[in-house]
């Protein structure tokens, strides 16, 4: 029996998605320099995959080889577009076109949006590097924002309003009701 197994850890299933989920979590995390150690770092976590499985899924993610400081080569990922920083021009301009109302309640937030183009704001808001802002869920016209306890949604529906070049207290931007 192989150490991996001896500490009580049970292999689970997972799914393709999730393994390379681990995998990017672990290539971000530290320094996988082959992938026998990636393999020992998935079975730590309880997921058994093989060294080809490993390779397969390296080469879906992109992963490259490169050199460290010091010589040592290491796996690291190219960065994918949803760890891209969209700049702040960008998020000004796609609020600025794209949400035509911003509400809030406790540490949440909503943007309305013309139908079909939650998606976009969305996108930039996810991209954007805002701290404060933990997640984003996208519908067809409303996108919610979910803001850190600490900040509040009133806090960041006001800092996206200035973002968006909204008066502060306005809660419908671009259109009125009546």
């Amino acid at each position: 029996m192989s150490a991996s197994h001896d500490d009580g850890v049970a292999g689970i299933r997972v799914t393709k998605h999730q393994r390379q989920h681990r995998i990017t979590k672990l290539l971000e995390s530290r320094a996988v320099t082959s992938q026998g150690q990636l393999v020992e770092l998935l079975a730590e976590q309880g997921v058994e995959a093989t060294q080809t499985t490993v390779s397969r899924d390296l080469e879906d993610l992109g992963a490259v080889k490169v050199r460290l400081p010091g010589g040592d080569t290491a796996y690291a990922l190219p960065e994918l577009p949803v760890h891209q920083i969209a700049p702040e021009d960008h998020l000004r301009r796609v609020l600025g076109e794209w949400v035509v109302e911003v509400a809030s309640s406790g540490n949440l937030v909503v943007l309305r949006t013309p139908p079909g183009s939650a998606h976009v704001v969305g996108s930039a808001l996810d991209r954007s590097g805002l701290e404060a802002v933990i997640g984003t869920v996208a519908g067809d016209d409303t996108v919610l924002v979910i803001a850190d306890e600490d900040v509040g949604g009133k806090a960041m529906a006001d800092r996206l309003r200035a973002v968006a070049g909204f008066a502060p207290e306005s809660k419908i931007a671009l259109h009125q009701k009546g």
